[in-house]
Formats: structure tokens, C-alpha cells, sequence
């Protein structure tokens, strides 16, 4: 019997090409945050499980099915996080940003985790990319997410669909849940035990219901951009004009209700057919009340998160070609001007010091192997002399130059 030990179901290790396309797209897309005036933010990767359970919502899959909660040794009710928004709503609550006033915007990556049937690009661990906005009550602030959005997919060349919808506010919500709950009770004992839950908490969860016989059910259902009150209606149709005005494409879905509770008004999904299924490959909406829920003061927020593993199958490094140099001796002597020269040249650029003394065709060799491109050496004439020996194995040029000067 072998003692061992595998990685858990549904968690995978991140090294190799997967991990280099990982830090490729955390560096790019954090650069192109910061251009949206966001500055990073890491909060706990353990919260109480209270966090989640007011702020995703009791109705929601994420809380019923999948968190990975548990007792601490102190006795308090704990869980690995889910998403990352919740926490950052904490973060501004805790720090009383929200009676501070202003404007914060925060961007974070990391792992999340859901104990949910692993399959391609879902696992159990998995990573998230997002931003959260808070003290912004335009619309035009939810143009500009989906605007930063576009240009990370962009610049990582993914396809996509943009999804839209509004899921109204607290004044026209209720008023459209009576009308769904009216609709829905002709069949509610023909939808899923889900579903059924899902009506006593928050009937537009149902709208979002992955079962084929639920979903043929619902396609009449009452549409909710049909009972937005003026000023949603206004601020929905001020969001696809300022879309239209910049090219960017959309579809209105009016069952968008997205996967967790706290959303109103604007919600969309960015959708990916390159990953087989369509399937979502970024998300987020509106989320006004949350900073209450929370027990904060009335806020205004907006956020998005990206699903990393769901991308990096479709992420394609753009080709940037940067010298490797490797910097060998020629004998035993020349090992601490080499290791000084290493060091130095570190500060500049991407450099292999082999410590074992070869002669120039297996320290070629071994450059290649290494995938090193240009190749400096030094033996006990070029210590004498201060120079140093170097070939480029591209051009296939070669000096000798002074130390000082390399």
C-alpha cells in the first residue's frame, strides 16, 4: 500500500507554463487597473463565515452548497472565502471608510474556494481577479468597469460576449418578486427543490437556475426590465447609450441575476464560447446596499471578478524577446569575480551563474539548454587583463571587453 500523499480533489498545483501565464496575466491586468486609478488590496483568506452569510445571501448556492466552513479552535464559526468582495466590503466598513466619504477603489487576485464538483476551469481552490469601487453612484462608473474589463480580455486577446441587465432597486424589486412569485405558483411544484427553496428567500435567484426543465419553465416569467421604476429605467438606458457612443457591443439578457444576492441595477457577465460551453468568464454588477448589510452606512459600490483558471487556456504571451545572460568560469580561480559580476548584473537583467569551471563548448551547450542567449566568461587571463570573454549565440558574435565596461 503506498503511503503517498496526492493534492486534495478539485486543488492543482501552479508551476511550469501554467504558472508563467499565471504572473503574466496578474502583471498585465494590474497594470491596466492601475490605469483605472486602482490600488491593490489583500484581505484574509479566512473570515467569519457571518461575512458570507449575510452579504452572498442565504438563498444563494455558494452558501447552501459549497463554502468550506468550519468550527476554529476558539470556537468561532469560520470559513475559507468564496469571493473576494465580501471582504473588501468588511475591510471599508471595519476602517469606517464609509463615514469617512470619498471615493476608494481597490483592485485584488487570489485564491477563493468552493466545495463544488470539479470540472475543466472550475476547481475547488481557484483564483479570482477583481476591483471594487466605492462612493461612485454614476452610471457612468459602471461604464468604466465594463470599459476595464474589455481592455484586460483585450489585451489578453479572449473573445466575448458582453451580457446586460438591470435588476432594479428597492423600490421596484419587491414589486417585480410578487409578480414572479404570482407567475411561478401556476408550476412552482413542477421547478427543483432549489428553486423552491429559493422562492421563500429571494425569488429572482430562481431566474438563475442551471436545470434544463426549470429554465424551458421560466422562459415566460415576467421580465424585470419591464418593471424597472423611472430612475432605473433612466440610468439603464444611459448605461447602453454610453456603450453604443463607445463601440462596445452587448446583449441584454433580462434573466442575468448573476450568482449572488447583493447585486441591484447593473449586472453583466462577460461570456467566452473559446472554453467549449459558453461560459462566464467575468462578472459583476451594482451592489448599493451591501456597505448596509454589513452594517456600514449607506454606500455606493460597483465590482467585477475574473475567473483566472478559466482564461489561462486562452492566454497567449505576447512575444517580448529579453537577453539571458550566463556568466561561467574557465577554472577555479575566476569564481569570485564571476559571483561579483553576477550580482551586479542581476539588477538589469535575467542572469545564470554556473558555479562549475567548463571549457567554451560545454558552457555553450549548457547556455543553450538554459535557453540563455548570450554567454560570458571568464578565465585566469581574462582576471588578469579585466576584461571578459562574451559571444551573443544569436548573431554568433564575439569580443573580449573590459570588465568595467560589461
Amino acid at each position: 500500500m503506498s503511503n503517498t500523499i496526492q493534492s486534495l480533489r478539485g486543488m492543482k498545483d501552479l508551476t511550469g507554463t501554467e504558472s508563467e501565464l499565471f504572473i503574466y496575466f496578474i502583471e498585465n491586468a494590474s497594470k491596466i487597473a492601475q490605469k483605472y486609478g486602482f490600488s491593490y488590496i489583500e484581505t484574509p483568506l479566512l473570515e467569519e463565515t457571518a461575512l458570507f452569510k449575510r452579504s452572498v445571501g442565504e438563498s444563494s448556492d455558494i452558501v447552501n452548497k459549497e463554502m468550506y466552513q468550519f468550527i476554529d479552535k476558539g470556537q468561532n464559526d469560520v470559513c475559507l472565502r468564496p469571493e473576494g468582495t465580501a471582504g473588501v466590503v468588511r475591510h471599508f466598513v471595519e476602517k469606517k471608510l464609509d463615514r469617512a466619504g470619498g471615493t476608494y477603489k481597490w483592485y485584488y487576485y487570489g485564491p477563493m474556494f468552493r466545495y463544488e464538483r470539479p470540472q475543466k476551469g472550475r476547481l475547488r481552490e481557484f483564483h479570482q481577479f477583481g476591483c471594487e469601487v466605492f462612493g461612485i453612484s454614476s452610471v457612468y462608473e459602471d461604464a468604466n468597469i465594463i470599459s476595464l474589463i474589455k481592455e484586460i480580455l483585450d489585451f489578453f486577446g479572449i473573445g466575448f460576449t458582453l451580457k446586460l441587465n438591470s435588476l432594479g432597486c428597492a423600490d421596484c424589486m419587491p414589486k417585480y418578486k410578487e409578480n414572479l412569485v404570482k407567475h411561478i405558483s401556476n408550476f412552482k411544484e413542477k421547478l427543483c427543490e432549489d428553486c423552491n427553496k429559493r422562492l421563500m428567500t429571494n425569488p429572482i435567484r430562481v431566474l438563475d437556475c442551471k436545470v434544463e426543465s426549470c429554465k424551458q419553465l421560466l422562459e415566460n416569467a415576467p421580465k424585470i426590465t419591464n418593471s424597472l421604476c423611472n430612475s432605473c429605467n433612466n440610468d439603464f438606458e444611459k448605461l447602453k447609450e454610453i456603450l453604443d457612443f463607445n463601440n462596445i457591443s452587448y446583449e441584454v439578457d433580462s434573466n442575468l441575476v448573476r450568482g449572488l444576492d447583493y447585486y441591484n441595477k447593473t449586472a453583466f457577465e462577460f461570456v467566452s464560447s473559446e472554453i467549449g460551453a459558453q461560459s462566464a468568464i467575468a462578472g459583476g454588477g451594482r451592489y448599493d446596499r451591501l456597505v448596509e448589510f454589513l452594517g456600514g452606512k449607506s454606500t455606493s459600490g460597483i465590482g467585477f471578478a475574473i475567473g483566472i483558471e478559466r482564461l489561462l487556456e486562452l492566454v497567449k504571451i505576447k512575444e517580448k524577446k529579453e537577453d539571458f545572460i550566463y556568466i561561467g568560469v574557465l577554472d577555479e580561480i575566476s569564481l569570485n569575480q564571476a559571483f561579483e559580476v553576477a550580482i551586479k548584473k542581476r539588477k538589469t537583467i535575467k542572469t545564470h551563474l554556473e558555479y562549475t569551471p567548463r571549457g567554451f563548448a560545454k558552457h555553450f551547450a549548457n547556455a543553450q539548454k538554459l535557453g540563455c542567449n548570450i554567454v560570458a566568461l571568464i578565465g585566469e587571463k581574462e582576471l588578469n587583463d579585466g576584461t571578459i570573454y562574451i559571444k551573443n549565440l544569436d548573431t554568433k558574435e564575439e569580443e573580449n571587453i573590459n570588465l568595467g565596461d560589461f
